[in-house]
């Protein structure tokens, strides 16, 4: 599973990698401006994420704006609703306005940090991306 993980906390990333490395090698960045930068050029170049772990809260760009974006690049390609790359959002705020602003903006779906393992598991099968 090809997945990129966007979260500017090292703790946080280090333990998405760490969960995420099972299912194949993790590429992580720091920054929505970066995650946006790196999936215009992988797409681009034909290689397509299969995942991206977006962290709502970040400075600069969050992950709200990263989102729109993404989806944006994926429409100007041509990549149909069907294809397009899933993504999660994951956020320490459980406050409603976020979570249903990100589902406007098309994420497919939200974890609440810590991070649970096992939440984590579930919402991979749930997008078909693991069985």
């Amino acid at each position: 599973m090809r997945t990129l993980i966007v979260e500017d906390d090292n703790s946080s990333r280090l333990l998405l990698e760490r969960m995420l490395s099972v299912y194949g090698k993790p590429l992580s960045v720091s920054s929505g401006i970066e995650a946006v930068e790196v999936f215009e050029m992988s797409i681009n170049q034909g290689i397509y994420f299969d995942l991206i772990c977006l962290d709502i809260m970040m400075p600069k760009m969050d992950g709200q704006e990263a989102l729109q974006k993404i989806r944006e690049i994926e429409h100007n390609v041509g990549i149909p609703a069907s294809a397009a790359v899933k993504v999660v959002m994951t956020t320490a705020l459980a406050d409603v306005p976020n979570v249903m602003k990100a589902i406007r903006n098309k994420c497919n779906g939200y974890l609440i940090k810590p991070i649970d393992r096992r939440m984590l598991v579930e919402k991979l099968k749930s997008l078909d991306l693991i069985e």
